[in-house]
């Protein structure tokens, strides 16, 4: 077996005698993500995120290459002390998937073994708090309506949310099946989002993904640990929220066909970056600052007042407004019936302290004036609060649940 470096895309393309076999994955202890001397073909399988620490993992985690985006609705009669036990089967279950361990009960540990970059991230929704008790807060409350808004109850508000995420789809099916079937005494599943990314991303740092309209997505992030202490984690307010974010969820829809009539300067102009590189169109690279307030030999604007880019300006010239993105792909099915050619769109996922002063005003501008509009639909939308970390034993959420 050659130790040349292998990247996603290589192993989840591999033949089928490589990836069937799973002689060498079953071997393999698992191993931190990015350090391996190990074989390629185990070093990806093999590869772990610490699931125990201060923040959850899956938010600040490089995007993996597939998400299970997974919601449920509390059952009937199931009260606090129900959702405890919940918390805690669920964390010890997702614990083991994490690390490449069999969780209690499960009858296939052939499936467990390369937990391939896989994270468990939990949330609650709304409804959760008042079920235990509790006042909502409001940073975890609906987000408020926009007059292009065309959101499908399909897509909507639930109590609990499992955001799965993996890079290898076996392990990935096999963990949200272990999820859901883990909860079924007291949830049921409300709707389910899947996406997926290029075939690379954590082992191949620095490469920002890009969307279905061939444009990269998510350039302006906090990455370090600063940015993600002042923007993304909760320090302010209730104790056992600390540590903890606030995701958004949004389904967004994007029309194709229409999209595809553009040639490739329109594009540009709608978005305000480059297609080739997503540098700012006054730059030259993609983490080049944008200089909006350049012009042409005909003095208009370079980056024009209404593209997508200078609409969303917010770590620009509203730096409290800054969110972390880590969004992935759909493409579904055409419905029966339906003139369209693709059904397909973002899950657009977002975590912030406070969707309130975070999320909410930058969907404000581009709501109210976005060249981007006349392609996109937001169909979907959903709003959790992720609890902070955990230690060794301890469950998602003992901090609110136990108060």
């Amino acid at each position: 077996m050659s130790n040349k470096r292998l990247t996603r895309r290589g192993f989840l393309t591999a033949s089928a005698t490589t990836v069937a076999g799973g002689v060498a994955v079953s071997c393999a202890a698992p191993n931190k993500a990015g350090t391996s001397a190990e074989p390629a073909e185990i070093q990806l399988a093999s590869m772990v995120h610490d699931f125990d620490g201060e923040h959850q993992a899956g938010v600040s985690t490089p995007g993996q290459a597939l998400l299970n985006m997974v919601a449920f609705t509390v059952r009937p009669g199931v009260d606090r002390a129900g959702i405890i036990r919940l918390m805690k089967v669920w964390t010890d279950d997702a614990r083991r998937l994490c690390s490449g361990q069999t969780p209690l009960g499960d009858l296939e540990p052939e499936l467990t073994v390369a937990p391939s970059n896989m994270t468990i991230t939990c949330g609650f929704g709304a409804r959760l708090f008042e079920i235990i008790g509790e006042e909502v807060p409001e940073w975890v409350t609906p987000i408020k309506p926009y007059k292009r808004d065309k959101l499908d109850d399909r897509w909507g508000a639930a109590d609990l949310v499992l955001q799965i995420c993996c890079d290898d789809p076996v392990a990935l099916s096999h963990a949200t099946r272990q999820m859901v079937r883990g909860g079924i005494d007291y949830v049921s599943t409300r709707w389910m989002q899947q996406g997926f990314l290029h075939a690379y991303g954590a082992t191949e740092k620095g490469q920002t993904p890009r969307n279905l309209f061939g444009q990269i997505d998510g350039t302006v992030n906090p990455r370090t640990e600063m940015q993600l202490n002042r923007q993304v984690w909760i320090d302010q307010g209730p104790e056992w929220a600390h540590g903890g974010t606030v995701m958004v969820v949004r389904r967004i829809k994007m029309n194709l066909d229409e999209w595809e009539i553009l040639d490739r300067e329109s594009r540009e102009i709608v978005m305000g970056r480059r297609l080739d590189n997503g540098a700012p169109l006054t730059g030259k690279e993609e983490f080049d600052a944008a200089d909006f307030a350049a012009t042409d030999d005909f003095g208009l604007p370079v980056i024009d007042k209404q593209s997508h880019m200078a609409r969303a300006v917010a770590p620009v010239e509203h730096p409290e407004q800054a969110l972390r993105r880590r969004s992935y792909n759909y493409d579904h099915p055409v419905e029966p019936g339906s003139e369209q050619t693709a059904n397909a769109g973002l899950v657009f996922v977002c975590f912030q302290q406070n969707p309130k002063l975070q999320f909410e005003p930058i969907q404000e501008r581009l709501d109210e004036s976005d060249r981007l509009n006349q392609w996109i639909e937001h169909i979907g939308s959903a709003v959790f609060f992720i609890p902070p970390g955990t230690t060794a034993g301890q469950y998602w959420g003992a901090g609110l649940l136990e108060k």
